[in-house]
């Protein structure tokens, strides 16, 4: 899916519609002190249990595309997320 590198979309700071610029959202490295990580640590990588059983689940193909929109007037930014999944998302190219 193509879309543009500027919308129109709500500001919840300015609480009217302004112009955002997206970019692609990418999530930063996982906490190592959060309690999924421990327990990651706990079950599969510490002392001598032998082979642990990681539970078989099937993944998604694709997944719900999420951006960062960035207000034009004052610079806040919120979360832009599109309710479909899809394979490929191209910013700037339909213009």
């Amino acid at each position: 899916m193509n879309l543009p590198k500027e919308i129109s979309d709500y500001c919840p700071k300015c609480n009217k519609h302004t112009k955002h610029k997206l970019k692609h959202f990418k999530p930063n490295k996982a906490r190592t002190l959060s309690w999924g990580t421990r327990e990651n640590i706990r079950k599969h990588k510490k002392g001598y249990g032998g082979k642990a059983e990681f539970i078989a689940t099937v993944k998604k193909q694709n997944k719900k595309p999420v951006f960062l929109a960035e207000c034009e007037v004052c610079k806040s930014k919120h979360y832009f997320v599109i309710p479909k999944r899809m394979k490929k998302v191209e910013l700037g190219a339909a213009e």
